[in-house]
């Protein structure tokens, strides 16, 4: 019934070709005014929250305390090799703050007091030397350059040692380890780093990127590189910027020698010009289908669409290969009749018209095709279930897009190739006979015949090696790393031979990795990126907190994500750390600690409630940061903010932040303390959204077996081949998998969707291989005979697929951009093993099946 189906499906085609050029031109004019409705933005793919303790606490975090709607830069100093607290070079600091400043475009992106470094506390204490009267406010930069010039170098010794003692409580100084590296030793008057914090105003309105700050982050990195000779500004400008030009880089390297490899390959398969460019105006169509239907979805760009073109292309050149090179083995007389219907004494083809080949070579494709497109679009729309919209979007559109493959060159490239090749033959007498790819003489076919013979005399060999690989690719993928770390998207530095490239091909020069790496294995961060947090609730007036809270800075191990000061102590930020900074600044208020305080630690040890309220009284910007009160003024919760090292995985950190709150809580009664903050939320959306990808994979595998199973017993009445053609699928993903492993490639939300295109284009590989074998089966004699025209006809067709699509994505391993090389690698790697199993362990499955059926004389 399905043969008749796909038959009586090609003659239509074949018949009305005209009106199916038309038909199809005209209804991809209707979904490219898709376009016409305009993009729907960009969207973050992290735009989301799964429900969690995590989550909650982050939302109630969000409503509750008093946040920071600026944007922040860090600017990093560094002589490893000698001192960075000299005289000459903290003046250069302000110096630099002065010449940002005087610049009219990048002082209005800079929210007060705009710089905060060692070199503005020294200053500020020479300033409140000179007066000696505590400053009221900030000192001007010329006052602060001022009082510094004034001074020789011993006198800014002296200086820098009075505000570097650990004892020391001079009013209104902050904290100047915030600025010095982590292995700065407490009292000394050199380092070998420092660090000045940037502060910008964020004016661009709700949602959208404050494009003016950052690109002041990246002015002001070029007057630091004038200034200094070895110091860096990291921002997120500066991330964006590095990340944009690298992605152009890595485009302006990759895609001329993408292009020859392309081109090369379709070449030397086609053999014909004029079959390549049909198959790049398939592809047109393809991607002007998904344009229009971003359109008319209304779906946002996000990363995670970068993979669906991608994915198009390689099975729209897989299908337009099937299409042309069944048409061409229907042409020459190869493919069609069975063994006692040919010509054995001449061996002369059968000669057969453009039209009646097309439709005799299309209608034994198309069936494959129409179930490659049903099982890979069901396959990719099973990732709708996932609670992220960008991967629903993602499901969507890649459906869409697979199901215009189909229209592309199911529909529109048959009927298209039949009017070009009449006109040309009929009317111009140019001859289109062609030969199809590995199954005329040469390397090719072969090397394809020795891979069928070694197929049918070692099969259990074979499949036995096979599941040996896929027992140890199933091991690696439990090793398999699942993080998710920030510093895997930073661009890297291009190889040294990419330097020696002609012109424009040679790419800038990318340390903003190191510098993350340095920033963070250095410094206390500011930010979401470089903070977690921990909520605590419940009795948080009971004295017990604060000494709990304390304690715990002190035994956090170096190994920690978590940030330590150069004293030993967790970076963190709390009730306890504002009482301390206010009791140093406010009078009063260090009169209320001290009449509270009974163990000389600094922090009240009775009537807390009291002191939190005399704390907003005294700093309430500060006292925001850390309490949430309700209507009526009493504290209900306290908050933590924890530095952390951002080189580290989110999950690192969600652990180690998790660890610490867990300490807390386990000090204390009747407070419960939750790790959160963007970093810590990010691990658990990620987790989150790692097992609905997993689940989709579960889903689309289950899906796939099912509707192969009920195709193949609908037209060949066998329960077992849809099994035996999802096997190769399932064994490359398990390769897959392990070779990830080995190449220390996480398997994260980024990852498992571009190894959905191993289900994909796996899935579309083995129905046409399996199709073309029980295909064959029927018509020949011995099976040594439907083995090799099976590979050496499909198998040809899908070696140059593979060859043409893994070349053209596998040399994007070579890009400057990580995600893009991880995409190049796991996509290669991806076709690659789905080639080799579709060629080899498909049909040592089909012989093993045959020989079972043959052995036990039973038909299924």
């Amino acid at each position: 019934m399905a043969g008749q189906l796909s038959r009586w499906y090609a003659q239509k085609i074949t018949t009305h070709s005209k009106l199916v050029i038309v038909a199809v031109l005209v209804l991809t004019a209707v979904v490219v005014a898709g376009t016409a409705l305009g993009g729907a933005g960009e969207e973050d793919i992290g735009g989301f929250q799964v429900e969690s303790e995590e989550t909650d606490a982050q939302e109630f975090v969000q409503n509750n305390y008093g946040g920071d709607d600026g944007v922040a830069a860090q600017l990093v100093v560094r002589n490893e090799s000698g001192d960075v607290l000299t005289r000459e070079s903290l003046l250069d600091g302000l110096y630099l703050q002065q010449e940002i400043r005087e610049t009219e475009t990048l002082n209005v992106t800079l929210a007060e007091p705009g710089f905060v470094g060692i070199e503005n506390i020294v200053a500020t204490a020479a300033v409140y030397e000179d007066t000696r009267q505590p400053p009221t406010a900030q000192p001007s930069l010329s006052e602060q350059i001022d009082a510094l010039e004034s001074r020789d170098n011993e006198a800014v010794k002296q200086l820098l040692a009075d505000v570097l003692d650990p004892e020391s409580d001079t009013p209104g100084q902050q904290d100047p380890y915030e600025f010095l590296p982590r292995d700065y030793e407490p009292g000394s008057t050199t380092a070998s780093a420092r660090l000045t914090l940037i502060a910008q105003v964020d004016d661009s309105g709700e949602d959208a990127e404050p494009q003016a700050a950052y690109d002041a982050q990246v002015a002001i990195d070029k007057i630091v590189q004038d200034r200094f000779d070895d110091a860096f500004v990291f921002g997120q400008g500066i991330q964006d910027d590095a990340s944009s030009r690298a992605t152009g880089d890595s485009f302006a390297i990759i895609t001329p020698f993408a292009l020859v490899l392309i081109v090369l390959v379709l070449g030397i398969t086609y053999r014909d010009l004029l079959d390549i460019l049909l198959a790049f105006l398939g592809i047109g169509i393809v991607m002007a289908w998904l344009a229009g239907l971003m359109g008319w979805l209304a779906i946002p760009m996000n990363v995670i669409l970068i993979a669906v073109p991608f994915l198009l292309i390689g099975l729209s050149i897989d299908y337009a290969l099937h299409v042309v090179m069944r048409y061409r083995e229907a042409r020459d007389g190869t493919l069609g009749e069975k063994d006692d219907e040919r010509d054995h004494d001449h061996g002369e083809p059968v000669n057969r018209s453009i039209r009646t080949s097309m439709a005799l070579g299309f209608g034994s494709v198309v069936l494959a095709l129409g179930a490659a497109t049903v099982t890979t679009g069901v396959g990719f729309l099973s990732n709708v279930v996932s609670p992220l919209p960008a991967i629903q979007d993602f499901a969507i559109l890649s459906a869409g897009g697979i199901l215009a493959t189909f229209v592309a060159f199911g529909v529109f490239l048959p009927a298209l190739k039949i009017e070009v090749d009449e006109i040309l033959e009929n009317r111009l007498g140019w001859s289109r006979r062609k030969p199809a790819f590995g199954v005329d003489s040469g390397r090719a076919n072969a090397a394809l015949e020795r891979l069928a013979d070694l197929t049918t005399r070692a099969p259990i060999a074979i499949v036995v090696v096979a599941l040996l690989l896929s027992s140890s690719g199933a091991y690696g993928a439990t090793t398999i790393d699942t993080e998710f770390n920030q510093a895997d998207f930073l661009p890297e530095d291009a190889p040294d031979w990419a330097q020696y490239l002609p012109g424009g091909l040679a790419p800038d020069t990318y340390t903003i990795a190191e510098d993350f790496q340095y920033l963070s294995d250095n410094f206390q961060l500011r930010g979401e990126g470089g903070q977690s947090q921990v909520l605590l609730r419940g009795s948080v007036s009971d004295p017990a907190v604060l000494r709990a809270v304390d304690d715990a800075g002190s035994s956090v191990e170096d190994s920690s994500s978590i940030q330590l000061r150069p004293d030993g102590r967790a970076a963190v930020e709390g009730p306890h750390t504002a009482i301390r900074a206010a009791a140093a600044d406010n009078e009063s208020f260090a009169e209320m600690v001290d009449a509270t305080d009974t163990t000389g630690d600094g922090l009240p040890d009775e009537n807390v409630s009291a002191v939190y309220m005399a704390l907003f009284d005294a700093d309430e910007q500060a006292a925001s940061q850390v309490l949430s009160r309700d209507d009526d003024g009493n504290v209900t919760s306290a908050r933590l903010l924890v530095s952390v090292r951002s080189s580290e995985s989110a999950q690192a950190i969600a652990t180690d932040t998790r660890a610490y709150a867990d300490r807390i809580e386990g000090d204390i009664a009747g407070v419960n303390a939750v790790a959160t903050g963007g970093t810590v939320t990010t691990a658990v959306i990620q987790d989150a959204l790692l097992e609905t990808l997993v689940e989709a994979f579960a889903v689309t595998l289950i899906v796939i077996l099912l509707f192969l199973t009920g195709l193949f017993w609908a037209r060949y009445r066998s329960l077992s081949l849809g099994a035996l053609i999802l096997a190769p699928v399932v064994m490359s993903l398990a390769w897959l998998l392990g070779a990830m492993s080995l190449l220390d490639i996480a398997f994260n939300s980024e990852t498992a969707v571009i190894t959905s295109l191993a289900i994909g284009l796996g899935v579309d590989y083995s129905i046409h291989a399996g199709e073309r074998f029980v295909d064959e089966r029927e018509k020949r004699d011995t099976l040594n005979t439907a083995v090799t025209n099976t590979i050496t006809g499909t198998g040809g067709t899908l070696l140059a697929s593979a060859a043409t699509t893994a070349a053209a994505f596998g040399v994007l391993a070579f890009a400057l951009s990580p995600p893009l090389q991880r995409f190049g690698i796991v996509t290669g790697l991806a076709i690659l093993f789905a080639f080799v199993a579709v060629v080899m362990i498909l049909p040592g499955l089909l012989v093993l099946r045959e020989r079972v059926l043959e052995r036990w004389n039973m038909r299924e």
